[in-house]
């Protein structure tokens, strides 16, 4: 597992929840291999972590699910709920100014 693994692991409800923003819906393995594509490897996120997660935000309604057959086998798509979007963007400004923080603290030049 990467180093950056520990670090994600306090923000894996907020990258699903992006995820979800930007691409309307996902299955969890399709989430896995954005993550990695975006990070060119850098961050991995688990089956263990990641379904887990999912199940959570499901429960508290902030995303929900479909079954569909794919390739005659069933595949299960998440996507945001209304309350989910608002969730999501409430997410994100915290991390930006989380990382803003962050950045003041390490005296290190903005990322974005």
């Amino acid at each position: 597992m990467k180093e950056n693994s520990q670090l994600l692991k306090g923000t894996l409800t907020t990258v699903i929840l992006k995820l979800l923003n930007d691409n309307n819906r996902m299955y969890g393995y399709e989430m896995t291999k954005k993550v990695k594509e975006i990070t060119n490897g850098s961050l991995l996120i688990t089956e263990g972590a990641l379904y887990p997660a999912l199940h959570k935000l499901e429960a508290e309604g902030f995303i929900e699910s479909t079954i569909e057959q794919f390739e005659n086998r069933p595949r299960k798509y998440y996507q945001l709920t209304s309350t989910g979007k608002k969730e999501a963007k409430k997410k994100l400004s915290d991390i930006f100014n989380f990382i803003n923080d962050l950045q003041s603290i390490l005296q290190l030049k903005p990322v974005f």
